[in-house]
Protein backbone atom coordinates (compact mmCIF):
# COMPACT_ATOMS: atom_id res chain seq x y z
CA UNK A 1 0.00 0.00 0.00
CA UNK A 2 1.05 3.72 -0.91
CA UNK A 3 1.91 5.56 1.81
CA UNK A 4 -0.97 8.35 2.49
CA UNK A 5 0.60 12.04 2.63
CA UNK A 6 -0.64 12.79 6.68
CA UNK A 7 -1.73 16.57 7.32
CA UNK A 8 -1.14 16.37 11.10
CA UNK A 9 -2.79 18.96 13.73
CA UNK A 10 -0.81 19.40 16.70
CA UNK A 11 -2.87 21.54 19.33
CA UNK A 12 -0.28 23.18 22.18
CA UNK A 13 -1.83 24.91 24.83
CA UNK A 14 1.42 25.78 26.25
CA UNK A 15 2.28 28.58 28.90
CA UNK A 16 0.93 29.44 31.50
CA UNK A 17 -2.45 27.31 31.41
CA UNK A 18 -1.43 24.41 30.14
CA UNK A 19 -1.68 20.97 32.17
CA UNK A 20 -3.86 22.34 34.96
CA UNK A 21 -3.88 19.21 36.64
CA UNK A 22 -0.35 18.52 36.75
CA UNK A 23 0.37 18.96 40.95
CA UNK A 24 4.01 19.44 40.56
CA UNK A 25 6.61 22.40 40.61
CA UNK A 26 7.11 24.24 37.42
CA UNK A 27 4.30 23.32 35.86
CA UNK A 28 4.24 25.95 33.20
CA UNK A 29 7.13 25.42 32.28
CA UNK A 30 6.58 21.37 31.77
CA UNK A 31 3.49 22.30 29.92
CA UNK A 32 5.75 24.02 27.60
CA UNK A 33 8.55 21.10 27.38
CA UNK A 34 5.73 18.41 26.39
CA UNK A 35 4.62 20.15 23.55
CA UNK A 36 7.93 20.95 22.61
CA UNK A 37 8.94 17.54 22.38
CA UNK A 38 5.42 16.33 20.82
CA UNK A 39 6.35 19.09 17.85
CA UNK A 40 9.87 17.74 17.62
CA UNK A 41 8.87 14.15 17.50
CA UNK A 42 5.97 14.87 14.59
CA UNK A 43 8.98 16.85 13.09
CA UNK A 44 11.25 13.86 12.93
CA UNK A 45 7.94 11.75 11.36
CA UNK A 46 6.61 14.33 8.56
CA UNK A 47 7.82 17.01 6.51
CA UNK A 48 7.64 20.35 8.51
CA UNK A 49 5.00 21.44 6.03
CA UNK A 50 2.28 18.56 6.58
CA UNK A 51 2.53 19.60 10.46
CA UNK A 52 -0.43 21.95 11.87
CA UNK A 53 0.65 23.91 15.36
CA UNK A 54 -2.63 25.40 17.01
CA UNK A 55 -1.31 27.85 19.72
CA UNK A 56 -0.64 31.06 21.22
CA UNK A 57 2.10 30.47 23.04
CA UNK A 58 5.13 32.84 22.53
CA UNK A 59 7.81 30.25 22.69
CA UNK A 60 5.87 26.82 20.83
CA UNK A 61 5.00 29.11 17.93
CA UNK A 62 8.01 30.95 16.90
CA UNK A 63 9.86 27.20 17.52
CA UNK A 64 7.69 25.53 15.25
CA UNK A 65 7.35 28.33 13.03
CA UNK A 66 11.05 28.27 13.03
CA UNK A 67 11.37 24.71 11.96
CA UNK A 68 9.09 25.45 9.08
CA UNK A 69 5.63 24.00 10.48
CA UNK A 70 2.74 26.14 10.18
CA UNK A 71 1.32 28.18 13.23
CA UNK A 72 -2.39 28.42 13.66
CA UNK A 73 -3.36 30.84 16.46
CA UNK A 74 -5.35 29.69 19.16
CA UNK A 75 -8.93 31.01 18.95
CA UNK A 76 -9.01 29.85 22.58
CA UNK A 77 -12.56 28.10 22.54
CA UNK A 78 -11.02 25.13 24.02
CA UNK A 79 -9.74 21.65 22.04
CA UNK A 80 -12.55 21.44 19.62
CA UNK A 81 -11.93 25.10 18.74
CA UNK A 82 -8.42 24.94 17.78
CA UNK A 83 -8.74 21.62 16.04
CA UNK A 84 -11.80 23.53 13.70
CA UNK A 85 -9.30 26.65 13.19
CA UNK A 86 -6.86 24.32 11.93
CA UNK A 87 -8.94 22.21 10.22
CA UNK A 88 -10.25 25.11 7.72
CA UNK A 89 -6.68 24.97 6.20
CA UNK A 90 -7.16 21.62 5.18
CA UNK A 91 -8.18 19.63 2.24
CA UNK A 92 -11.20 18.03 2.66
CA UNK A 93 -11.31 14.39 2.40
CA UNK A 94 -7.46 14.81 2.57
CA UNK A 95 -5.25 12.26 5.18
CA UNK A 96 -5.46 14.25 8.73
CA UNK A 97 -4.88 13.54 12.16
CA UNK A 98 -4.81 14.85 15.12
CA UNK A 99 -2.04 14.39 17.74
CA UNK A 100 -2.57 15.34 21.26
CA UNK A 101 0.37 17.78 22.09
CA UNK A 102 1.25 16.88 25.82
CA UNK A 103 3.16 13.45 24.82
CA UNK A 104 7.01 14.17 26.10
CA UNK A 105 8.24 10.07 25.56
CA UNK A 106 7.31 9.97 21.66
CA UNK A 107 9.41 9.98 18.85
CA UNK A 108 9.47 9.49 15.53
CA UNK A 109 9.45 6.27 14.75
CA UNK A 110 6.28 5.66 16.74
CA UNK A 111 4.40 8.01 15.20
CA UNK A 112 5.09 6.91 11.80
CA UNK A 113 4.19 3.20 12.89
CA UNK A 114 0.74 4.78 14.14
CA UNK A 115 0.43 6.39 10.91
CA UNK A 116 1.29 3.26 8.79
CA UNK A 117 -1.44 1.31 10.89
CA UNK A 118 -4.28 4.04 10.73
CA UNK A 119 -3.87 4.44 7.07
CA UNK A 120 -5.27 0.95 6.49
CA UNK A 121 -8.57 2.55 8.55
CA UNK A 122 -10.62 5.40 6.95
CA UNK A 123 -11.51 6.71 10.26
CA UNK A 124 -9.20 5.75 13.53
CA UNK A 125 -7.92 6.55 16.85
CA UNK A 126 -5.18 5.28 19.23
CA UNK A 127 -6.54 5.32 22.65
CA UNK A 128 -4.43 6.39 25.74
CA UNK A 129 -2.40 3.86 27.98
CA UNK A 130 -5.44 3.99 29.98
CA UNK A 131 -8.07 3.12 27.16
CA UNK A 132 -10.32 5.91 28.36
CA UNK A 133 -8.49 8.40 25.88
CA UNK A 134 -7.64 9.44 22.32
CA UNK A 135 -4.22 10.41 21.68
CA UNK A 136 -4.26 10.46 18.02
CA UNK A 137 -7.17 10.49 15.53
CA UNK A 138 -7.22 10.24 11.66
CA UNK A 139 -9.53 10.47 8.73
CA UNK A 140 -8.77 10.21 5.35
CA UNK A 141 -11.53 10.33 2.57
CA UNK A 142 -14.21 11.36 4.95
CA UNK A 143 -14.44 15.08 7.06
CA UNK A 144 -12.90 15.16 10.93
CA UNK A 145 -15.50 15.05 13.37
CA UNK A 146 -13.89 14.61 16.83
CA UNK A 147 -14.93 14.51 20.51
CA UNK A 148 -11.48 14.97 22.49
CA UNK A 149 -12.36 15.42 26.30
CA UNK A 150 -12.48 12.62 28.89
CA UNK A 151 -13.81 9.28 28.10
CA UNK A 152 -12.69 10.22 24.58
CA UNK A 153 -12.35 6.78 23.44
CA UNK A 154 -15.71 5.27 23.66
CA UNK A 155 -17.34 8.30 21.92
CA UNK A 156 -14.73 7.74 19.09
CA UNK A 157 -15.36 3.75 18.95
CA UNK A 158 -19.19 4.61 18.92
CA UNK A 159 -18.61 7.18 16.08
CA UNK A 160 -17.01 4.21 13.84
CA UNK A 161 -13.42 5.54 14.47
CA UNK A 162 -11.36 2.36 14.27
CA UNK A 163 -9.71 1.67 17.83
CA UNK A 164 -5.93 0.82 17.56
CA UNK A 165 -4.38 -0.33 20.84
CA UNK A 166 -1.05 -0.42 19.36
CA UNK A 167 2.01 -1.59 21.23
CA UNK A 168 3.45 2.03 21.26
CA UNK A 169 3.55 2.79 24.76
CA UNK A 170 5.72 6.47 24.25
CA UNK A 171 2.31 7.06 21.79
CA UNK A 172 -0.05 6.16 23.95
CA UNK A 173 1.64 8.27 27.16
CA UNK A 174 -0.06 11.66 27.60
CA UNK A 175 0.54 13.78 30.45
CA UNK A 176 -2.18 15.02 33.34
CA UNK A 177 -1.37 13.82 36.28
CA UNK A 178 1.58 13.10 38.43
CA UNK A 179 1.58 9.59 38.00
CA UNK A 180 1.50 9.84 33.63
CA UNK A 181 4.92 11.64 34.43
CA UNK A 182 6.28 9.49 36.42
CA UNK A 183 5.24 6.85 33.47
CA UNK A 184 6.51 8.92 30.97
CA UNK A 185 10.15 9.00 32.99
CA UNK A 186 10.52 5.17 33.15
CA UNK A 187 9.69 5.28 29.37
CA UNK A 188 12.26 7.95 28.89
CA UNK A 189 12.10 11.58 27.70
CA UNK A 190 12.32 13.88 25.29
CA UNK A 191 15.50 16.44 25.46
CA UNK A 192 12.66 19.39 26.22
CA UNK A 193 11.32 17.72 29.12
CA UNK A 194 14.51 17.01 30.76
CA UNK A 195 15.48 20.17 30.52
CA UNK A 196 12.88 20.94 32.13
CA UNK A 197 12.75 18.71 34.76
CA UNK A 198 16.67 20.00 35.60
CA UNK A 199 15.38 23.18 35.80
CA UNK A 200 16.53 24.56 32.94
CA UNK A 201 14.11 27.40 30.96
CA UNK A 202 12.64 25.69 27.94
CA UNK A 203 14.34 26.49 24.90
CA UNK A 204 13.93 29.16 22.43
CA UNK A 205 14.03 28.62 17.90
CA UNK A 206 17.48 27.20 16.87
CA UNK A 207 18.88 25.83 20.42
CA UNK A 208 20.63 22.69 21.10
CA UNK A 209 21.84 21.47 24.31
Amino acid sequence: MTALEWTLIVPARGAPHGKSRLAVPRREHLARAFALDTIEAALGALPASALLVVTNDDLLGPYAAAAGARVVPDPGAGLHGAIRAAGRLTVPGSALGVLLGDLPALRPEDLRAALRACQVHPRAFVPDRAGTGTVLLTVHGSVLESSFGPGSAARHQAACFERLPLPLPRLRTDVDVREDLEAVLALGCGRHTAAALAGAVPMGPGSEH
